[in-house]
């Protein structure tokens, strides 16, 4: 089954509560006419009888009594619907207008029910098809002589027209209702046109137009929101796309080169008859390159793991004193092959997986040594205030320009455009120090001036 589109959702909920809202209207109403015709009927009623109530007072003699059926007929002509009857104390109907037809019960109950018998009490019953409301009361004649009057009004007339405007109401209703699904359809189409232009821009999006962005003026309070969260997407987008063509460009650059020293080398040995010596200083050649690649293939795959949240770091005490004392050991050889020296201060300890921390903090000395002039100091300071634990690992050298700070932890970058290796591996180093210290829920920074530059990990403290 289709799903109705939004605009035809809107008004269909449109005419429900509308419809909700005049059947309500429509019942109150009802309720209240019908309360009216009750309250003109009894005011009707008291008002004949009053008037026979009267007549019988002013009966004192029989002779009056006897009169009094004519002049009651008289006070009656001109009353259609209206009956009367008045019975004795013994039951025996005195009056009846023609046609009257009371109820037995309605006639005794001044006998039965004094509480039935007072002003104001109106019954209602329906005989012979045609509804009837009535009141009954208990007279004293001028004689003294009790007396029972019953009064009665046809009421077809109030329902008939009850019926008529039950008709009329509940089409009405009906018009009314369609009327608001049509007016609802055109108000929410015309309020959704913003949106259908939102949409059609967003249509015209693909990967060659990344750069554009929703215009943010103009639109409804609502759709504002969305705007913004759809152009931040885009900004994603065109930055992730920016990232994976560089890096498949850098990474196409890194394995190229490799590839052509390994095929020219292999060219070169084969072109000539050689002794084994020679043979076997390509093949150490050609080793120095494979493992160059298998490490460019092990980084690119921890990476990927890291991109995926693969990387789930185990949960130990890591003293970070002792790791980095651990990797100066490692280090001390080639720093002092460099006139390097290597300076620690500080402590810290935190939780973690103690072999990828040491990877991070290994990959930032190894980066630090490379990079510091003879004869100039690798320093390495620890701090652990609150819940907080700080590397710094700081070196003097060239300062990095600003612009390039940003993306020194992106994949394969390096600051020489030629892109010229020299022995300082395949730039996926810092990258994998940034995507340790994440899982770990930690921050990396950098800064750099013209005395130092300055890497900074900022890692969770071990719980006390």
């Amino acid at each position: 089954m289709k799903p109705l589109s939004l605009t035809a959702r809107i008004s269909l909920l449109f005419a429900v509560a509308a419809s909700l809202v005049l059947l309500t209207t429509g019942y109150f109403l009802t309720q209240v006419v019908e309360t009216h015709f009750e309250q003109e009927d009894r005011f009707e009623l008291n008002g004949k009888l009053e008037l026979i109530q009267s007549l019988f007072r002013h009966a004192s003699s029989s002779q009056e009594l006897d009169h009094l059926p004519q002049q009651l007929d008289n006070a009656l002509v001109g009353h259609h619907g209206l009956a009367v009857v008045v019975t004795e104390a013994t039951g025996n109907i005195w009056f009846a207008t023609s046609g009257a037809d009371f109820p037995r019960t309605l006639l005794q109950a001044c006998q039965t029910k004094p509480a039935a018998c007072k002003y104001g009490t109106l019954h209602q019953w329906k005989q012979n098809g045609v509804s009837h409301r009535g009141m009954a009361v208990s007279i004293t004649a001028g004689s003294g002589k009790p007396y029972t009057v019953a009064v009665a009004q046809d009421i077809k007339h109030h329902e008939l027209f009850m019926d008529t405007f039950r008709s009329v109401l509940g089409i009405a209703i009906a018009l009314a209702a369609l009327a608001t699904a049509g007016l609802g359809w055109m108000a929410t189409r015309w309020g959704l046109s913003p949106l259908r232009q939102v949409t059609h821009m967003v249509a015209g999006m693909s990967a060659e137009h990344l750069a554009d962005r929703l215009p943010a003026t103009g639109l409804p309070t609502e759709l504002k929101p969305l705007a913004d969260a759809f152009n931040a997407m885009l900004a994603r987008l065109d930055d992730s796309f920016r990232r994976l063509s560089e890096f498949s460009s850098d990474i196409a650059h890194e394995l190229r080169t490799p590839i052509s020293n390994l095929m020219t080398q292999t060219q070169v040995a084969l072109s000539s008859a050689r002794d084994k010596n020679e043979y076997k200083e390509v093949l150490y050649s050609s080793l120095e390159e494979y493992e160059r690649m298998a490490q460019m293939v092990g980084d690119m795959l921890y990476l990927a793991q890291a991109d995926n949240c693969l990387l789930k770091p185990g949960v130990e005490k890591v003293n970070l004193a002792n790791e980095i004392q651990d990797l100066f050991d490692y280090f001390e050889a080639w720093a002092e092959e460099r006139a390097v020296t290597l300076a620690q201060t500080g402590s810290a300890t935190v939780s973690g997986d103690r072999l990828m921390l040491r990877r991070a903090l290994s990959n930032l000395i190894s980066n630090a040594i490379r990079h510091t002039p003879r004869g100039q100091i690798v320093q390495v300071s620890l701090a652990g205030p609150g819940d907080k634990a700080t590397v710094s690992v700081e070196n003097p050298g060239r300062e990095i320009p600003a612009e390039h700070l940003p993306r020194l932890f992106d994949r394969f970058y390096r600051i020489d455009p030629s892109r010229q290796r020299q022995g300082d591996g395949a730039g996926l180093g810092l990258a994998i120090v940034k995507s340790i210290v994440d899982a770990h829920g930690g921050i990396i920074a950098v800064t750099s001036d013209e005395q130092k530059t300055r890497f900074q990990l900022t890692l969770p403290a071990l719980a006390e």
